[in-house]
């Protein structure tokens, strides 16, 4: 992929506009950036994508600004999660400059309060579409540890307030064990294969 100028600005541009009509928090972001990245500039495939949010989500920090920075990255090394991270935080601090100076008026105003309870019903709506295609996406790969592992996740983060941290650490944890013992197991394979070949 060629990385002209028009390649840069089209980067920044995408995280800016995303970040700049995101309400409601990080998740709601992730499916924007899907939908951009993916889904119209075809840059990363849908797989890597749900790579770079969970890794987003297990890191330190918002998960708009983490997965900002692994996108970019990927895209065009530092220079590329310069220009994401930049346009993911530039609209909310302009924002949050700007209503910070009419705050008062801002918090005692009936109609603002009214529109910002409509959006949050809207920011329900979107992070609901996007546990359900995150889930899809598990069970349509037909694998019963990741399905065993999201159902008990859930059960343990909903049902008995399991820390978190906690749940991502096992998780990964049985994420990375299960992938070297495949990657063990076809080593194997292909080591007997190309003995047998030589016999």
């Amino acid at each position: 992929m060629k990385k002209g100028a028009r390649f840069y600005w089209n980067l920044f541009f995408s995280t800016f506009t995303l970040s700049a009509f995101t309400f409601g928090g990080g998740y709601v972001i992730v499916p924007l950036m899907q939908k951009r990245f993916v889904k119209e500039l075809k840059w990363i495939d849908e797989d890597e994508m749900l790579d770079l949010v969970a890794i987003g989500q297990s890191a330190p920090g918002p998960i708009a600004i983490n997965t900002s920075i692994l996108v970019g990255y990927r895209m065009a090394g530092v220079p590329g999660a310069f220009l994401t991270v930049l346009g993911t935080v530039l609209p909310p601090l302009i924002t949050i400059t700007v209503i910070s100076f009419f705050y008062m008026a801002f918090r005692d105003n009936p109609i603002i309060r009214a529109l910002f309870r409509g959006m949050q019903a809207g920011v329900a709506a979107v992070i609901a579409d996007v546990v359900i295609n995150m889930a899809a996406k598990i069970i349509k790969n037909k694998r019963v540890l990741p399905v065993v592992v999201m159902l008990l996740s859930f059960i343990a983060a909903s049902f008995f307030d399991v820390n978190i941290i906690i749940i991502l650490v096992i998780s990964g944890s049985l994420g990375a064990y299960t992938t070297l013992r495949t990657r063990g197991g076809d080593g194997v394979k292909q080591h007997d294969s190309r003995k047998e070949r030589s016999e």
